[in-house]
């Protein structure tokens, strides 16, 4: 790379960490995303209670791993990070945050590699730039999730499928294999690179020997990468099925956009990516399919096949889609440099058209990541007003130790506090799951609230917006917020909005990352009620 172009680079990659770097304590020592909270760093902490078998495979393990290791160096017996966890588990989640987007700066990295082997060193910058700005891509590497460590390997994978393409080496063909194995092991949907290997090496030489060897390491990879999916194969088998039946059962998806899956992939690309981005990738993919059928084969069917097949699921949301942004960035980058070739500076150019939406959202983003959690602002009052012990009903909008909280002073609650939770079991007899909450209100458990001394209730948006989004489908539960708001005196309330405005329509998208401008700070809307 000349001169100008390593600087670029680095600028970019200093740019894309600075983006997930800021804002990345958010919510601390609280993990409000569910999904961060339940599975990686829990599970990473659990293995130095047992062997290195995570006894789960929902989700693939292999950012588990490398957590484990990154807390192995920093507390090394199993003593000193439970004792840490469990006093404040905020530097745990701060480490597994950082990883999580210096994986995602490194994809940033290998995507203009791999854009320079498969088209020249100008679309491999923009569609960097385009990546290290992507509001999701931001977005999604501040929580400890696998969806943004997954794309590393996935764009190592395509740096050796963009030289199978080139030139047929087998050391192309191993570097491919192998790091589609560990993407495999990182996110089982990152496994769609296959198609880019398989597409590159429809022309190239040494087809068959570079597949083959290019499929034993993509086995040996995911092996390595989460060994016990051979040591725990029945385990291993379940997992993947209870993954299949999460996202092909249609229970419990109250509140989900009641819509075509693949009209819905198709939507958040323009906001998730950007609307011009969105376009050049769509033409850049119709326009390559034209002039360059080898090339075409490396990046369209891919994208393509991803949204048919997570369309077709009855569950969708954003995040399940980023295994295609790398190579929707490397068609939008090669669209928009081909459209402009003709202007002074047409990678300046088209990177300033593709880049500027993403990056006008992903500051606001990390301005609101910034500031304090509406839940935290709402716990703060409550330890000021709610007497330690009060009786309160607790929808699930946070963690327990949200309400178990002793021991554990922050800077905006500075000491412990503990009230007695209702829980669920209190009046079914029986644990019920996140998903299932709304399902089981009813305006006659107000009745019981009272007469148990529950004179406390604090809601969310994020549970009661679910109800109102499909009222059809759980009536009882409209009822039970029309009865609560007309028999309970508002002491508090909290928006995430500008001006302290209501929120409007839930969205599992908005009402979870902060996307539109009109918010202030990241959470739900809170109220708490005053009861009996």
């Amino acid at each position: 790379m000349r001169s100008a172009e390593r600087w670029a680079l680095a600028a970019i990659l200093i740019g894309a960490l600075g983006l997930r770097l800021w804002g990345i304590r958010h919510g601390l020592p609280y993990a409000f995303n569910v999904d961060e909270g339940a599975h990686f760093v829990p599970r990473a902490i659990g293995m130095f209670g047992h062997s290195l078998n995570p006894q789960y495979f929902v989700n693939p393990p292999a950012f588990t791993y490398l957590l484990h290791f990154a807390f192995w160096l920093r507390w090394d017996t199993r003593e000193a990070v439970g004792g840490a966890f469990a006093a404040d588990p905020s530097t745990a989640f701060t480490i597994a945050r950082v990883l999580a987007a210096l994986l995602g700066v490194a994809a940033v990295g290998l995507l203009a590699w791999a854009g320079a082997r498969l088209f020249d060193r100008r679309v491999g910058l923009v569609a960097a730039a385009l990546l290290a700005v992507a509001f999701l891509a931001v977005h999604y590497s501040h929580i400890a999730v696998n969806d943004m460590p997954a794309l590393a390997p996935l764009c190592l994978s395509l740096v050796g499928a963009a030289g199978v393409y080139r030139d047929g080496r087998l050391r192309d063909y191993a570097l491919a294999g192998a790091a589609l194995g560990v993407a495999c092991a990182t996110k089982y949907t990152a496994g769609i690179v296959l198609l880019c290997l398989l597409g590159a090496a429809v022309h190239a030489p040494n087809r068959l020997k570079g597949l083959s060897l290019a499929g034993g390491l993509a086995v040996a990879g995911f092996v390595v990468a989460n060994p016990y999916a051979l040591f725990d194969l029945q385990l291993f088998r379940e997992g993947l099925e209870l993954q299949s039946q999460a996202s092909s059962d249609g229970g419990g998806k109250l509140g989900l956009a009641d819509e075509s899956g693949v009209v819905y992939y198709l939507g958040t690309l323009v906001w998730g990516l950007g609307v011009v981005p969105a376009l050049a990738a769509a033409g850049g993919a119709v326009w390559l399919s034209l002039r360059d059928r080898r090339r075409a084969l490396v990046l369209v069917p891919a994208p393509v096949l991803l949204i048919l097949f997570l369309g077709i699921q009855d569950r969708f949301f954003a995040r399940w889609i980023l295994p295609a942004y790398p190579l929707l960035c490397l068609l939008a980058a090669w669209a928009a440099i081909e459209a402009l070739r003709r202007a002074p500076a047409p990678a300046l150019v088209a990177g300033a058209l593709l880049c500027a939406q993403g990056l006008v959202f992903s500051i606001h983003n990390d301005l609101v990541l910034a500031r304090p959690d509406t839940r935290a602002l709402a716990r703060a009052w409550m330890v000021e007003h709610i007497p330690e012990a009060t009786k309160v009903v607790i929808e699930p909008i946070a963690p327990d130790a949200w309400a178990m909280d002793v021991g554990r002073p922050s800077r905006l609650t500075r000491t412990g506090h503990r009230w007695e939770k209702w829980r669920t079991s209190n009046f079914r007899g029986r644990r019920v799951k996140l998903e299932d909450y709304e399902r089981t209100l009813s305006p006659p458990m107000l009745d019981r609230y009272a007469r148990d001394g529950y004179c406390i209730v604090v809601t969310g948006s994020i549970q009661r917006g679910r109800a109102f989004r499909d009222p059809d489908a759980v009536p009882r539960a409209v009822a039970y917020y029309r009865a609560l708001e007309e028999r309970s005196r508002l002491l508090y309330r909290i928006s995430p909005l500008r001006g302290g405005d209501r929120v409007g329509e839930f969205s599992f998208d908005s009402s979870y990352n902060s996307y539109p401008l009109s918010y202030a700070r990241p959470g739900p809307e809170i109220e708490i009620r005053r009861l009996c």
